[in-house]
């Protein structure tokens, strides 16, 4: 293209910018793209999360929390286990969850447990945040993530999510949140499924009963 006919390009593109152009299409409305959720939120987000290879438990309590968790520990023979968030570690602790050593660097670890900011049901996602103690590191590097959640915190789609974060942050929102939607997994080798290359090769999700 000649120097010329570019500049007449964008002579006549600066021209058009000078003039309002009406809108071709109906201004966008502010509408629920997608479907409510068809059944209880435990229930959205416990089908959603097992179909991308989550394992979910539902928990009445704290203490079938650390009865469930002592049986995994125990069938896995997970023998390092790290925790540091610390009202968690209390929580469990006081239980008699007795499993944790926090003295394991997390490079080492067989597992780690960690909160969330919130569950979304219809993706079937963890929101996790920087603001806790586990960071942005515990979800990511440790081989094998169990996350504990609380019915409190079950939304139904990331928006819900996102609110829920404003009303708790205000204006202070954590450097780095981020959804965490299943095992860590990738087809970029050989179009081959691969999991656990780029984080956990398993995630769990216990929720338990806030009544």
């Amino acid at each position: 293209m000649s120097t010329t006919s570019r500049e007449n390009i964008l002579n006549k593109i600066k021209q058009a910018l000078k003039q309002q152009v009406p809108v071709p299409f109906n201004q966008r409305k502010e509408s629920f793209v997608y479907k409510n959720a068809s059944q209880e939120l435990e229930i959205e987000f416990a089908e959603n999360f097992t179909k991308l290879q989550g394992k979910f438990s539902f928990c009445a309590n704290i203490q079938e929390l650390v009865e469930q968790l002592s049986v995994l520990v125990e069938a896995q023979q997970w023998k390092k286990v790290v925790c540091n968030e610390t009202q968690l570690h209390q929580q469990l602790s006081s239980n008699q969850f007795n499993q944790i050593n926090n003295q394991i660097a997390l490079v080492d670890c067989d597992v780690a447990i960690t909160t969330c900011e919130a569950l979304v049901a219809r993706t079937g996602s963890l929101l996790l945040s920087s603001n806790t103690r586990s960071g942005r590191t515990f979800s990511v590097y440790a081989p094998i993530h169990i996350c504990i959640a609380f019915t409190n915190q079950l939304v139904y789609d990331i928006g819900d999510a996102i609110e829920m974060m404003k009303k708790k942050y205000g204006n202070n929102l954590p450097s780095v949140v981020s959804l965490a939607t299943g095992p860590s997994r990738t087809a970029d080798i050989e179009k081959t499924l691969v999991v656990g290359v780029h984080g956990p090769k398993e995630v769990y999700c216990f929720l338990v009963d806030k009544a």
